[in-house]
């Protein structure tokens, strides 16, 4: 790929990204020219995935000419990156991107070592008019879901111009504001859980005397690993973790009361961290 869509720039910062947000125009406005001249979200989606999977074959298609030599003097690791290779070329010649295409754990570390541009897992957002905000969704919102549905993919609705009003309002303002137009959740919110959603992330909390910190962890570590996020003396030196979940800790309203009511508990090494736990974490170094 020449990145004449995107750019060689663009295309050079989104191979260091962990996942794509695709935001799409779902809206008609005759005072906002669309670059092809008339709006066909479809279209504006498959060109950005073609060139997202023509630069994925350029790297497939060089990496199979350093790998080949190897292969075919029966290499063993070689043969199997070769295998993967030339079933990822045959999809993405299919015009099928790299996260859709079906492999064993084994040739799942080959695919994860190329650092593919279609294998990272992708959002779409689909841009509406202030009209259509809490609304049913239109034609062209809907045509982005049933795409979508073919990669399992989520779709969040949003307004931009709305969004870039709400970012300039304080609390109480964003919540009157969205309030009156009918909705429970700003676009940008459900961006970032979906966002989290989708890369497995997950938030833990500290409180302190002077302050109340959220943590932002993968799902699936272990307390040791989270306390590490903090420092890595705290993973060092882990002890254990005194922990209670955030509903259980505002329902007993201090710490004390939810010690009082047994709601504390106290977590060892293998403790899987769960989102929302408030944890105090003991540890020596």
């Amino acid at each position: 790929s020449k990145g004449e869509g995107l750019g060689n720039q663009f295309l050079s910062h989104i191979r260091q990204v962990d996942a794509i947000c695709h935001v799409v125009r779902a809206f008609e406005d005759e005072n906002i020219t669309h670059v092809s001249g008339q709006v066909d979200p479809i279209t504006d989606i498959e060109t950005i995935n073609l060139e997202l999977i023509l630069a994925d074959l350029e790297t497939v298609s060089k990496r199979m000419d350093r790998v080949a030599k190897m292969a075919r003097q029966k290499d063993k690791e070689a043969v199997a990156e070769y295998n993967v290779l030339e079933k990822l070329k045959d999809s993405l010649e299919a015009e099928t991107p790299a996260r859709a295409v079906e492999f064993s754990d084994d040739q799942r570390k080959i695919v994860k070592g190329l650092h593919l541009l279609t294998s990272k897992p992708i959002l779409y957002v689909a841009n509406v008019s202030e009209d259509e905000i809490g609304e049913a969704d239109n034609d062209k919102v809907k045509q982005i879901r049933d795409f979508a549905a073919k990669e399992n993919a989520e779709v969040i609705v949003v307004c931009a111009k709305i969004e870039s009003e709400i970012a300039e309002l304080d609390g109480d303002e964003k919540e009157e504001f969205l309030e009156d137009l009918g909705i429970e959740e700003s676009g940008l919110d459900q961006l970032i859980k979906a966002t989290y959603n989708l890369l497995g992330l997950a938030t833990y909390f500290t409180a302190g005397e002077q302050e109340v910190r959220a943590w932002t962890f993968k799902e699936g570590m272990t307390a040791p690993q989270a306390a590490g996020i903090i420092h890595t003396d705290f993973e060092r030196g882990f002890i254990r973790a005194e922990t209670v979940s955030y509903e259980d800790l505002v329902d007993a309203g201090s710490m004390g009361v939810a010690r009082d009511r047994g709601r504390v508990r106290l977590e060892g090494k293998e403790y899987l961290v769960r989102d929302g736990d408030v944890i105090h974490f003991r540890f020596n170094v």
